[in-house]
């Protein structure tokens, strides 16, 4: 792959000749076709998200409360309470319906 002008060492500019792409000098008049694809893409693999709060299983004992879901309408929800600001802010409470039907997530 050219990358420098083989005849005043300056370097190469890509741009749109009348067959296709062209490497160019700006300096002198060295011109190079392209021929053939000179770059391929490849994309990074994701990492796997664990979630958060732990998923199910942090939801096995904790207490229940008396607690209107917005979803269901439900009356008792089960609750847990995270830290999740800065020490001097008010922990987070997250609520999930008991209705087994609905199991809605939601904080206040």
């Amino acid at each position: 792959m050219l990358l420098f002008c083989p005849q005043c060492s300056n370097i190469l500019m890509v741009e749109q000749g009348t067959s296709g792409h062209r490497f160019s000098c700006n300096t002198c008049p060295y011109i190079f076709n392209i021929k053939k694809k000179s770059s391929t893409k490849t994309y990074p693999r994701l990492k796997e998200v664990d979630h958060v709060m732990g998923g199910a299983a942090a939801w096995e004992n904790v207490d229940s409360t008396d607690a209107e879901c917005p979803s269901c309408s439900h009356k008792k929800a089960y609750f847990m309470q995270m830290q999740t600001r800065s020490a001097d802010e008010p922990m987070t409470t997250f609520y999930k319906c008991a209705n087994q039907l609905c199991g809605h997530n939601w904080r206040d």
